[in-house]
């Protein structure tokens, strides 16, 4: 397969480098791709692109923070514990200062998180975080959460880079950005700056990190030119990509992640407006068939709208449709297509009366106007009508041309448009930030403002949010999923496709559960 190298910016991968290899450890920097827009590791706010999700984490981090595992670690906290209730964690500081030089204290370090939390009151996190009661600054450096329920994943979410902390306009490290054009060039702090105890031989222990975004196209070229050592953030779009990497170059890594991956349902015109036609379109779709062409072993399919086996599923909602074919399946939807053609009057060609065998002259002049009996180009035409986002990419292309084709079947007409904004579906490919049912329905809550959703989903999850055992909260979680499928206002596919392409030279780079892969773990050198 060949790679264009259409996106990349006009000054050229090498000059960056060039310039990013000026420092004292430019033979040992590592160069990161990041699939996204060059931009991407200088946004700032709360809806971050992969590339300033990293950047942030490398550069402010939280009271904990996540390893290349995907395994909570201390970080502005160097421990914890937890009440046997589960209803308090109270968190020991590091001894140390802020970047700035004042102390890392208690009451500051609690500013800083009652800041973030503030800041994100108008986001699905926040519906996460919700059972966060009070924070409590105490003696010295500690600091507790209190709770109005008991959180299992709680320090999963103190880890998110959303929860970085900050002191006077600037975080703690581990790391700190040096800007050059479109490159980031992340550079470990010196323990000593920060109060902490000197490493010996920092300098020659650690190196730089050169991150920058491209696109996806741009990213796998970058690698196998042998300008850059990994391409995170790769997902469905550019999966067909990776075919150009060979065997001596690295190797594909894939994460075992859940999530949402399917197509969001955004309005209710027309066809839309009845769950059961918005069903219609779920069981027409055959979701092995629609991932086969990529070649991914292990890959889940699900018509659950959360994935299935998690931590405190019930198993009372299993697979949609299981007693059927998809034969069966798509029979039943397009019935329910002609019904709506022919109830809403958007009704099908005209039937069109045949000739007579030999029709005399003036009826030959009649028949030479008489309209032709449609073609099935003319019916495909006049079917209904649905218009859907997909991103740029081969991957959503071979999606598209799946989807476009099971649609067919039953009789309606798949376009495709380039925003969101003119859609009636659109794809929706996120990662879990911890597995339990409430992260997937707090993310198609109404409070999330991606399309359709359900009140009376909403509802059940509000009620299981303050429950206070967790057999009523999962059962409570159980209804609201019951709901939010009835509405039937999100197409699942399956589980998110994640890859990375890392070169075999690389250390501190492991697949996880989150699909995350921080900065500063690549920065220590190979012993």
């Amino acid at each position: 397969m060949s790679v264009s190298r259409k996106g990349f910016p006009a000054f050229g991968l090498l000059a960056a480098l060039a310039l990013a290899g000026c420092g004292s450890s430019s033979n040992s920097a590592l160069n990161v791709a990041v699939v996204g827009k060059p931009g991407d590791p200088f946004e700032t706010g709360l809806q971050l692109p992969l590339a300033g999700q990293l950047t942030r984490a490398s550069t402010t981090e939280g009271l904990v923070s996540f390893d290349e595992k995907g395994r909570v670690i201390p970080a502005l906290a160097d421990r914890w514990i937890v009440t046997d209730d589960g209803l308090s964690y109270i968190f020991r500081l590091r001894d140390g200062n802020w970047l700035t030089g004042d102390p890392l204290s208690a009451a500051s370090a609690k500013h800083a998180l009652d800041s973030a939390l503030e800041a994100l009151k108008d986001t699905p996190l926040a519906l996460d975080l919700s059972a966060i009661d009070e924070t409590r600054a105490m003696a010295g450096r500690v600091i507790e959460i209190r709770l109005a329920r008991p959180m299992p994943y709680l320090l999963q979410l103190l880890a998110q880079p959303e929860l970085g902390l900050v002191h006077k306009e600037r975080g703690a490290g581990p790391m700190r950005l040096e800007r050059e054009q479109f490159l980031a060039r992340m550079v470990p702090i010196d323990p000593s700056h920060l109060g902490l105890p000197a490493i010996e031989n920092w300098a020659r222990r650690t190196r730089h990190v050169n991150l920058r975004a491209l696109d996806g196209p741009g990213a796998v070229t970058a690698f196998n030119d042998g300008d850059v050592d990994i391409v995170m953030g790769g997902e469905v779009q550019d999966f067909p990509l990776t075919r150009s990497v060979g065997i001596l170059r690295g190797t594909i890594q894939l994460d075992p992640v859940v999530g949402l991956f399917g197509l969001q349902v955004m309005n209710d015109r027309g066809f839309l407006a009845d769950p059961s036609n918005r069903e219609a379109i779920a069981m027409a779709i055959d979701r092995d068939a629609l991932i086969a062409p990529f070649g991914l072993g292990g890959w889940t399919a699900t018509t659950r709208m959360v994935t299935p086996s998690l931590d405190g599923d019930l198993g009372t909602i299993g697979e949609r449709w299981g007693n059927q074919s998809i034969d069966e399946r798509r029979a039943v939807a397009a019935g329910r297509v002609r019904h709506w053609e022919s109830s809403s009057g958007e009704a099908s060609s005209p039937v069109i009366a045949p000739a007579p065998a030999e029709p005399s002259r003036s009826a030959r002049k009649i028949f030479q106007h008489a309209p032709k009996a449609p073609t099935p180009a003319d019916l495909a035409e006049q079917a209904p009508r649905l218009a859907i986002w997909l991103p740029v990419g081969q991957g959503a292309d071979t999606l598209f041309d799946k989807l476009a084709g099971d649609m067919a079947t039953i009789g309606i007409r798949l376009v495709r448009v380039g925003d969101q904004a003119s859609a009636d579906l659109a794809l929706v490919d996120d990662v879990a930030r911890y597995p339990r049912a409430a992260w997937f329905l707090n993310r198609l809550s109404c409070h999330a403002r991606r399309g359709l959703c359900s009140a009376d989903a909403d509802a059940r999850a509000a009620e299981a949010a303050v429950a206070q055992s967790p057999q009523d909260r999962a059962a409570l979680l159980a209804e609201a999923e019951a709901e939010l499928t009835a509405a039937n206002v999100f197409i699942p596919f399956g589980t998110p496709i994640r890859w990375s392409l890392v070169r075999g030279s690389v250390d501190g780079f492991a697949p996880n559960t989150w699909g995350w892969h921080p900065l500063m773990p690549l920065s220590w050198l190979p012993k």
